[in-house]
């Protein structure tokens, strides 16, 4: 009886760390393709605790021949944005603000830190991302460091599993401009979802 327990516990726990790899269908993705007017750039956005301001969550934002999210192991999703594993295509602006109010809430806030890249370091940012493939649980920071490294511009961002240490390094890089989103939302928003899946995409 131990050792079947045992055995249960141990595949339980493989769910917990598997990925849950998605392939949104070419159609789909052609369909949801969205090119900003903007120039382009690179959006990095880190949810921290109100309590003590540690790092939950990062995710990627990249604006160049399409705009894109990288939401590594993220649990947002819109049926309007097609994702291929973590990559969210067709991100309109009205997109972005979903996206940043799922996270915000009162115990969250959001911190958004955007900096203009040349066309090329936004497709091989883009390119990297798209490549990356699922990412597991807790590894949202590390993938997000791990496709910045070495690209121009970014070199001096360290490899981390912390949230607020990249947050921090982003915000030295020239140029970067950054805004703290705060909301008084309820800690439980699995509501927001269902509400933001209610309302249907507008045109930009």
């Amino acid at each position: 009886m131990l050792r079947l327990i045992l055995a249960l516990v141990a595949v339980l726990s493989l769910a917990a760390c598997a990925t849950e790899p998605k392939w949104a269908t070419d159609e789909a993705v052609a369909q949801a393709r969205y090119v900003h007017d903007g120039p382009p750039t690179v959006t990095l956005f880190t949810v921290l605790a109100t309590r003590d301001g540690s790092g939950a969550h990062s995710g990627l934002m990249i604006n160049g021949s399409e705009r894109i999210m990288f939401d590594p192991a993220g649990t947002w999703y819109h049926p309007a944005v097609p994702e291929r594993n973590d990559v969210h295509f067709g991100v309109t602006p009205r997109m972005v603000s979903f996206y940043i109010d799922y996270h915000a809430r009162e115990t969250f806030d959001v911190v958004e830190q955007t900096v203009v890249v040349s066309p090329g370091v936004a497709e091989l940012v883009m390119q990297r991302a798209k490549a990356y493939g699922s990412v597991p649980k807790a590894q949202c920071t590390r993938s997000i460091s791990a496709i910045l490294s070495d690209v121009p511009g970014f070199e001096s961002l360290p490899s981390t599993w912390y949230p607020a240490k990249l947050m921090d390094a982003f915000g030295k890089l020239p140029g970067v401009t950054s805004r703290t989103i705060t909301d008084s939302d309820a800690d439980d928003n699995h509501g927001v979802l269902m509400v933001q899946a209610a309302q249907a995409p507008m045109p930009e």
